[in-house]
């Protein structure tokens, strides 16, 4: 048998093949190792991308159903106000319409009284003109001078002093307050730039503001 370095001598080529198909195997290897590894990352990035599409596209629903439940919410509080409000509205109707009733009432020139002097005494003027409906104009002119009289008393009680107010009923029919003020009066002074509105209507505007939480309590109670 001849030695390993005799039969290489012998034959040269040999070795040479075999480098060369070891080479390439290996080549080969290296090859499909990359193209498995590169493969991998980009099924591991498609896989990504897809999760990272469907988070997305998950949250903008999430968003969209927020959205219009707010929206749908938002609406209903709307429409229960809305509702709310007409009901109100109603309810001050029909107070102005017993305001008439009160105007047609034995008690009416009494309260008409009440309404002058309550306004002298705010208004703090010694010239006064006074305003009412036309239909109300022979009642004031027979209370005003009670009304003079009543609310010169009470400064004098309350202050010491007398005094002579200036207080007349206007004369010009077409500045007669409208049938909308459902009676009282309007004070005016210093050529109409101090004006006193008392007519039923402010009157019943002043304690429908004053009352409108507790009317809202007893209405809505479960709004409270």
């Amino acid at each position: 048998m001849l030695p390993v370095c005799s039969l290489s001598h012998f034959c040269p080529c040999n070795t040479n093949t075999t480098l060369t198909i070891i080479s390439s195997s290996l080549s080969t290897t290296q090859t499909e190792h990359d193209f498995n590894l590169e493969k991998q990352t980009l099924v591991h990035e498609a896989k990504l991308n897809v999760q990272d599409e469907f988070t997305k596209k998950e949250k903008d629903r999430e968003i969209q159903e927020r959205i219009a439940r707010s929206a749908e919410i938002g609406a209903c509080r709307q429409k229960k106000m809305q509702l709310r409000d007409e009901l109100l509205n109603s309810l001050m109707k029909e107070a102005g319409s017993k305001c008439k009733m009160v105007v047609s009432g034995q008690n009416y020139p009494a309260l008409l009284q009440k309404l002058i002097v309550q306004g002298l005494i705010k208004i703090e003027e010694m010239e006064v003109v006074v305003y009412c409906r036309g239909e109300d104009v022979a009642t004031v002119t027979k209370i005003l001078p009670k009304a003079i009289e009543e609310y010169v008393a009470i400064i004098e009680k309350e202050s010491g002093v007398k005094l002579e107010p200036k207080v007349t009923l206007n004369g010009d029919r077409a500045k007669d307050l409208p049938d909308s003020s459902n009676g009282g009066v309007h004070l005016t002074a210093l050529n109409g730039k101090i004006v006193l509105d008392n007519t039923m209507t402010s009157r019943l505007e002043l304690v429908y503001s004053e009352l409108m939480p507790s009317i809202r309590a007893i209405l809505f109670p479960e709004a409270e």
